[in-house]
């Protein structure tokens, strides 16, 4: 049987996969959206919230590390169906929650399973990408998670207002279940794909081996190797200090303008202006480092120039606690998720420009632990602040973070033009 070519089949696979990063955030939202009315129906603190956040990233941490090696063992096509399965689930049992144990619990079945979306899709990108394309295609799929957190507040509140809060968690869990059907029947290797053009196959081919030349070398071959490489502790630190920035507005963003601005649950929806312009930061930032490339800078160097710029931007969020307008507040913070995005989308592409493909899942892994331990100390200082004092501290910590993170990795700077010349 004949199967029928599918031109530019590599950019459907990445619309699959910009699917499932928007699920993702949609179902990470969700609780902090609607935190207000779920703190008032479970009886919460903010130290109870706080915990619930950070049962989530405990098991997100975990499974960063885990999820690596099944990516890399299984393959993409059969993990991540089983890490978007998994957080559907959790998502719909969300729904059931009665009480901090039993959300805590659901939110850290929930962080295990999404985890794995961030470690199989660079490995995706690796297969079927070549070096010039892979900052956009990192910055597609990413765009998935600011669109599903865009889309988020509208969906989420209208979804609650109308059938309740738990009513939320069960429709967005279902729709990740659906997801499940075109993923399964779509994705294979390029090798392996019987409807991939001759054309797509030779560029996807072409792009390969001077990547894997350059970025193979001693020391990358076990993966406990990794934890002796100089880069890889460089880019752990890198997310570590400035992931906290993009889990603050996810997390407590909606808190403080409830909190502190006095909007109410409904209100709250206007924090889609915020995710809106992390969507731009996605695009843009992956579209400038490309066109950089394009100009022969380095790939890996260009990565380094646009979050130069960002370093210097995302410390605008400091002047939030100290303006009056909301509407200031809310232009203020698109313009520090804009540039954080931008940076976390050519950090992404530093990885996958400098880890050859066999290590990649697990090395993606590896550094997203930062990440994932910087939302930690993250969450319970904000818990503690927000508790005993204000926000106003937590805004003022983004002066200094992605500056410092900058310099930390300027240093990659001579390996990494290496790798990505």
């Amino acid at each position: 049987m004949i199967m029928t070519r599918l031109p530019h089949l590599r950019w459907m696979i990445i619309a699959l996969i910009f699917g499932a990063s928007v699920l993702n955030y949609i179902d990470r939202q969700t609780l902090s959206i609607l935190a207000p009315t779920i703190q008032k129906d479970l009886k919460l603190s903010n130290e109870d919230y706080a915990a619930v956040l950070n049962w989530f990233l405990v098991c997100y941490t975990i499974a960063s590390l885990l999820s690596g090696k099944i990516v890399d063992k299984l393959g993409v096509r059969v993990s991540l169906a089983l890490f978007v399965g998994w957080w559907s689930v959790a998502n719909i049992l969300t729904g059931f929650a009665r009480s901090a144990g039993s959300l805590g619990f659901f939110r850290g079945m929930l962080g295990l399973g999404e985890a794995g979306n961030w470690t199989a899709a660079p490995k995706a990108v690796a297969e079927w990408f070549p070096a010039k394309e892979r900052g956009l295609a990192i910055g597609l799929y990413t765009l998935g998670a600011t669109v599903g957190a865009t889309l988020a507040p509208v969906i989420v509140v209208a979804i609650a207002s109308r059938f309740g809060w738990q009513a939320a968690f069960v429709t967005t869990g279902v729709a990740g279940l659906l997801w499940l059907v075109p993923w399964w029947w779509l994705y294979r290797r390029p090798g392996e794909h019987p409807r991939i053009t001759e054309a797509e196959r030779a560029l996807i081919a072409a792009g390969q081996p001077a990547e894997t030349e350059a970025a193979g070398g001693p020391g990358w071959g076990r993966w406990w190797q990794l934890f002796a490489r100089r880069e890889v502790w460089l880019l752990i630190f890198g997310r570590m200090l400035t992931d906290p920035v993009w889990y603050f507005f996810q997390f407590w963003f909606a808190k403080y303008l409830y909190d502190g601005r006095g909007l109410d649950q409904q209100q709250l929806s206007v924090t889609w202006v915020v995710y809106l312009a992390a969507d731009i930061g996605v695009l843009g930032g992956g579209w400038l480092s490309g066109l950089l490339i394009k100009r022969d800078v380095a790939p890996a160097q260009s990565r380094l120039w646009v979050m130069l710029g960002s370093a210097f931007l995302v410390p605008l969020a400091a002047a939030i606690p100290h303006v009056g307008s909301l509407w200031l507040v809310l232009a203020i913070g698109m313009v520090a998720v804009l540039a954080h995005l931008a940076w976390l989308i050519n950090l992404s592409a530093l990885v996958v420009d400098l880890v050859p493909k066999p290590s990649l899942g697990f090395a993606f892994g590896v550094v997203a632990t930062g990440s994932s331990l910087g939302g930690l100390m993250m969450n319970k200082a904000v818990g503690a602040l927000v508790t005993e004092a204000s926000y106003a501290p937590a805004f003022h910590f983004m002066l200094l973070l992605h500056p410092l993170a900058w310099l930390l990795l300027w240093q990659l700077r001579p390996r990494a033009a290496a790798a990505g010349s």
